[in-house]
């Protein structure tokens, strides 16, 4: 008794098919976000503190690097 796998369609005429055009469309857009997201906190959480260490390098005065790691 071997079993059939059925392959059909389940979208209904020439209005369905637009539909699962923007249910991808919508599946896409939210794959990407997250993605960007997901991303985005990466280089968020990377690069905040060397970002704050150049803004300190290059104001007036001109503190020294240790100057700027130290808490004092």
């Amino acid at each position: 008794m071997a079993s059939r796998v059925s392959l059909k369609s389940k979208a209904k005429g020439g209005k369905g098919s637009k539909g699962l055009d923007e249910k991808s469309t919508a599946q896409c857009l939210k794959e990407w976000s997250t993605w960007a997201l997901k991303k985005a906190k990466v280089v968020t959480h990377y690069g905040f503190i060397p970002l704050v260490i150049i803004i300190g390098m290059n104001s007036d005065p001109k503190p020294q690097l240790y100057q700027l790691l130290s808490p004092v």
